[in-house]
């Protein structure tokens, strides 16, 4: 098994005497320090990849780690563990599991507590993260997010506190396993969405992420029009949006791509309001704008992000969104 260490609290250094300059602990000291590791017949293989915290993490990084990853899957890696911090943990996540396209397990964790506090939930996460990317079931998911003796879909997973052991949930799908008396259990076997058309590489694009608020004028999506490749719109309730800024985002989405999703948390952009000023039927059947279905907006982002990187087609992207957003 291959575990990839990035940083982030799970790694807050804790040993007497280390050098200040180097607050995070390597891979080797994080496996050493969970108990009942050794005991589950593992061999793990460390890679020190960053040691940053995960807020300072950015695309092209998790881009070089999806190939880190393939390249020791090939070397005949039977299982992989990545570890980083919170803050981006979902992001990361779901852009592994755009990129990846093994059979192997691929499992993401993290902590919320320090190694040096009272109650540090680091080691017992990666604990359940290696006996997860240990075993067969796992085989063919993608990538899941392991916390807190659940096991979630990188499609799925969001952040919902910013301070809670128990930080991660699914809103709109549950769990699809959990972790009890050191085996894990799969509830749910969803679907292996399609891969993305492929590409060598990502070119350079830029998307943006707009949230639209009470009151909103239009400032920022002005703003964004001519610096952005693409664009989503965190918009109200199933998409909706004040009818004021619908002829703006309606000449938007025809010059560039625009992906309507719901900054609720939870649920999914609708298409059957009609005949109400600012609902999100006319941008989606009029003006060409997307719907990113139950697709949160970061996650609509990193979607958006990825297909226009590698050039994806108009056709593409939108068959893409259907997919990965729920129809």
């Amino acid at each position: 098994m291959a575990l990839f260490s990035l940083g982030g609290t799970i790694a807050t250094a804790s040993v007497p005497g280390r050098d200040e300059a180097d607050p995070f602990l390597s891979g080797e000291e994080l496996v050493a320090a969970v108990s009942g590791l050794a005991e589950a017949g593992v061999d793990i293989e460390v890679h020190d990849v960053r040691r940053v915290p995960s807020s300072s993490l950015a695309i092209e990084d998790i881009a070089a780690l999806a190939e880190l990853v393939s390249a020791r899957i090939a070397a005949g890696a039977d299982g992989v563990v990545v570890t980083q911090g919170t803050d981006t943990l979902e992001e990361t996540a779901f852009l592994l599991d755009l990129l990846y396209t093994g059979d192997v397990p691929l499992v993401v964790t993290g902590a919320m507590r320090a190694p040096m506090l009272a109650g540090a939930d680091g080691p017992a996460n990666l604990l359940a993260a290696v006996q997860v990317a240990a075993s067969p079931m796992w085989r063919r998911l993608g990538c899941v997010v392991a916390f807190a003796d659940q096991v979630h879909a990188a499609r799925w997973v969001r952040k919902v506190h910013a301070s809670s052991v128990a930080a991660f949930a699914s809103p709109s799908a549950g769990p699809v396993g959990a972790v009890a008396g050191g085996r894990p259990m799969l509830l749910a076997r969803p679907d292996r969405l399609p891969p993305l058309p492929d590409a060598d590489g990502l070119r350079t694009v830029r998307v943006g992420l707009v949230t639209i608020v009470l009151g909103d004028d239009g400032e920022l999506l002005r703003a964004a029009a001519d610096r952005f490749d693409g664009l989503v719109i965190a918009a109200m309730g199933v998409g909706n949006l004040p009818a004021r800024l619908m002829p703006l985002v309606a000449e938007l989405a025809e010059r560039l791509p625009v992906v309507l999703a719901s900054r609720t948390g939870a649920g999914n952009v609708l298409t059957s309001y009609r005949g109400l000023a600012g609902a999100e039927n006319e941008l989606l059947t009029q003006h060409g704008a997307l719907s990113a279905g139950f697709l949160e907006p970061l996650k609509a982002r990193l979607l958006l992000h990825v297909l226009l990187a590698r050039n994806a087609s108009r056709d593409q992207v939108v068959t893409a969104f259907a997919a990965y957003g729920g129809g």
